[in-house]
């Protein structure tokens, strides 16, 4: 059996980029260990190719400008010059046409009558009425934006993408979402221009010549050795963190779903429940040929009788490419009609009652010498740029001990 300093389970963003960063901390290479189940590092972010052009498996992933020590790190990898720079364009589907996202940014691009009807609806709601914030997801969306954005887009696109009811959904993620008021509203319908706080991913860097998961790929490459593919978990002792009974860590790093450990080792039961109230939502990715006259980078779609609720238009931010995806929860998938790729492990859901459960379990795993990393090892649905800025934290936090 051999031993080492730190175990990585799962070769994603977080993952390999924790690994990388101990490195930079000192840490011996051969003391570090990736294990992932699948062929190629990269996760969620892996490429395909398909139909002549890179696909990515795991719906649509872009490179956020924000963080600069995360554009550092991941240039080291793929170098500035290997990629294109985009000025996000995100369309909504609604009334039969495409409006751009936020909606509430930009009801002035549809026709006066339906700006009234929308702004007579939101000057009703909850907030503005000065009512207290509900505690529901659901609730939060009438109180927030009105009945008629709730009805026409939010509630429904929600309910497809997590085919759950949002009341189960809790309130604690929405600084995630787009931020503008009633008055940004407002005034950005008499001045036709977008107004607020906008969503992640304004400008972004995709690849030039490849799709997401080539920086991933060529991370896990880097790692030589330290990389073990085709490997998935089996088993895990726990009070010898021993992983398959082949290696043997100071330090476990779990970036895989909690909900999986119940088949490798025992679990306390307080620590049982909580991991089985944590949901996820199954994602298909279906590829389709028609290339769509829109000049959208991604598009959102409420109407809850089409199956999915996204499109990614590729020949628009993948030079040379044709066709477009679309992801959809897989409990809403039709058969498909060309190559698809489904997700087990695709979106963490944002239930009542998650932020209890997922420290209830992190506790648990502190004190048996594991670490969660990442987006299932938080349990956060975080962007790429997020796992990597957590992981460059976390190995700072290993190097210090703190």
């Amino acid at each position: 059996m051999k031993k080492i300093k730190y175990l990585i389970l799962g070769a994603g963003p977080s993952g390999l980029t924790l690994a990388h960063s101990l490195v930079d901390a000192g840490c011996p290479l051969d003391q570090i260990l990736v294990v992932e189940k699948e062929a190629v590092a990269g996760g969620l972010c892996r490429s395909e190719t398909v139909d002549g052009a890179p696909l990515d498996i795991g719906g649509g992933h872009f490179l956020d400008l924000k963080r600069k020590e995360v554009l550092d790190f991941v240039f080291r990898f793929m170098p500035r010059e290997e990629w294109d720079l985009y000025d996000r364009v995100s369309k909504i589907r609604i009334r039969d046409v495409e409006v751009d996202h936020p909606l509430e940014a930009n009801l002035w691009q549809l026709p006066t009558e339906v700006q009234a009807d929308y702004l007579e609806s939101i000057a009703q709601a909850g907030c503005i009425r000065g009512e207290a914030m509900p505690e529901s997801f659901a609730a939060w969306i009438n109180w927030k934006l009105g009945d008629r954005i709730a009805q026409e887009y939010m509630l429904p696109y929600n309910r497809k993408i997590w085919s759950m009811d949002p009341d189960a959904l809790g309130t604690y993620w929405l600084y995630k979402l787009p931020n503008v008021s009633f008055r940004e509203t407002l005034l950005s319908c008499l001045e036709g221009k977008p107004m607020g706080a906008l969503p992640a991913h304004g400008t972004f860097l995709y690849p030039k010549k490849f799709g997401y998961g080539e920086v991933w790929r060529r991370m896990g490459e880097a790692l030589g050795d330290s990389l073990v593919t085709n490997c998935p978990v089996e088993s895990i002792d726990l009070a010898n963190r021993t992983v398959n009974g082949r290696w043997q860590a100071e330090t476990i790093v779990s970036s895989i779903p909690w909900t999986l450990w119940t088949k490798y080792c025992a679990i306390p039961e307080d620590v049982n429940a909580a991991i089985s109230s944590l949901k996820n939502a199954p994602i298909d990715v279906d590829y389709h040929q028609e290339t769509l006259d829109s000049k959208a980078h991604w598009t959102y779609e409420p109407d809850e009788s089409v199956p999915h609720h996204r499109l990614l238009l590729r020949s628009n931010f993948s030079t040379g490419a044709r066709g477009y995806w679309t992801e959809a929860n897989a409990s809403r998938s039709t058969a498909a009609q060309g190559p698809r790729f489904h997700n087990e492990f695709a979106y963490p859901i944002n239930t009542l009652g998650k932020p209890e459960a997922v420290e209830k379990v992190l506790t648990w795993a502190k004190a048996n010498g594991v670490i969660g990393l990442g987006r299932w090892g938080r349990w956060e649905h975080m962007n790429s740029d997020v796992a990597v800025a957590e992981a460059l934290q976390m190995a700072n936090q290993l190097k210090t001990g703190s």
